[in-house]
């Protein structure tokens, strides 16, 4: 018999699932910092070794040649760099703050991109900026969200559309529902998250190739470092060190620039909503692992049923259970000593317990029947709360609803 405190334990750690999933989320993110800190350190430091060594012999160099002090050399390069914050640069760029560099700017900052090649340096900008910053990015997040909305609702239309003809060309339909197909539906359908998910990664692609393919001749990037601003920039992450449409000048300058923005804006909305498709998924692999966290955990309360399944060949006794104050959960429940004693040494039981205790699986085996005979796909809403997608806020409530929280039928 399984111990009472441990049958407590499996309940609680059952009930807190979702702080469960919480902190293995958070283990696995410091652990995927870590791990990407490494290999980064790896890769970049070396790199940083040498172009400190050559710029300080470059400096030494030049301090010897003009004889200059270090010192003052250094002083120098610090006022520059407070130069290059302020926008000034050796070559001729676009001015930072008229009204096409400064649309330019608010631009980077509602979308939570942030360059830093532009920032204010007057106390009421940095000010206005934090009143403006904040409702501007609350409204794009909330634009965002309502393009998520729009773009799984059109993919659902699609990918339906292209179900039911395929379940019409296929000739698996009754002959009724053959000729009046009209009548036919797919009831609590939903599309695979991950068929969202390729399609989502498809279009991020494509959208970055063709901006590469734009930015790679106009800005006189490699093509890989054209990729690179690309998911640097539409991911929102912003780091500054490639930034587009900075030159004074460009061939087509106005087209440059519209195209420019319509890139940016529908790259954005396609990464943000590929993330949100992926968090998804990530949640699942977090809901499998805590299951088999949880069997480990109660591997003897799975003995013990097992061993009890092998000793009863029929196990009628669910309704009659006893709770924790001796009373019977089910009052209808047939609970007699005699019975139970049957039960317990193995004897055969009656067909009146039999059904007793079977009546919900066969009425769920009829109800799987029926829809197998019908044609008609298993719905997912019943099990939502055990697969953990249930409920959700903001982009992840939307996923939610729109997408198949399991694709296990697809």
């Amino acid at each position: 018999m399984m111990p009472v405190h441990r049958l407590q334990g499996c309940r609680s750690l059952h009930l807190n699932e979702d702080n469960g999933r919480f902190v293995l989320l958070a283990i696995l993110i410091i652990v995927y910092l870590l791990c990407g800190a490494a290999v980064f350190s790896a890769i970049e430091r070396p790199s940083e070794l040498r172009a400190h060594g050559r710029w300080n012999g470059t400096l030494l160099n030049f301090s010897e040649t003009f004889n200059i002090s270090l010192q003052d050399l250094n002083s120098f390069l610090r006022d520059y760099e407070a130069a290059i914050a302020a926008g000034i640069r050796a070559d001729a760029l676009r001015p930072r703050w008229d009204f096409t560099g400064a649309f330019y700017f608010v631009g980077t900052v509602v979308s939570t991109i942030g360059f830093g090649m532009t920032t204010p340096v007057t106390v009421a900008g940095k000010v206005f900026l934090i009143f403006y910053g904040l409702l501007g990015c609350a409204a794009t997040i909330l634009f965002f969200n309502l393009f998520l909305e729009r773009i799984i609702t059109l993919l659902a239309v699609v990918m339906k559309a292209v179900r039911e003809r395929r379940i019409r060309n296929s000739g698996l339909l009754p002959p009724g529902i053959r000729h009046d197909f009209s009548a036919y539906s797919l009831p609590g359908w939903k599309p695979s998250v991950y068929h969202v998910m390729l399609i989502l990664g498809l279009s991020a692609i494509t959208i970055s190739c063709c901006a590469s393919a734009m930015y790679s001749p106009v800005e006189g990037w490699a093509y890989l470092d054209s990729l690179y601003f690309c998911f640097v920039t539409f991911s929102t992450i912003g780091f500054g060190d490639f930034v587009s449409s900075q030159s004074s000048s460009y061939k087509y300058q106005s087209l440059y620039r519209v195209a420019n923005f319509f890139l940016m804006l529908m790259g954005v909305c396609c990464i943000y909503s590929l993330f949100n498709v992926i968090s998804i998924v990530i949640k699942q692999v977090l809901n499998w692992m805590l299951e088999k966290m949880s069997c480990l955990f109660c591997q003897r309360c799975n003995k013990a049923s097992i061993f009890l399944g092998r000793r009863n060949a029929i196990r009628p006794g669910s309704k009659c259970r006893k709770s924790r104050f001796g009373k019977s959960r089910d009052s209808d429940a047939p609970c007699d000593s005699d019975t139970e004693g049957r039960r317990l040494s193995g004897e055969m039981i009656s067909m009146k317990d039999l059904a007793a205790s079977n009546k919900v699986s066969l009425a769920i085996m009829q109800k799987q029947l029926s829809e197998s005979a019908n044609g008609y796909p298993r719905t997912v809403c019943g099990s939502s709360r055990h697969n953990g997608f249930s409920g959700g806020v903001g982009a992840l409530g939307i996923m939610n609803n729109r997408l198949a929280e399991t694709s296990n039928s697809r």
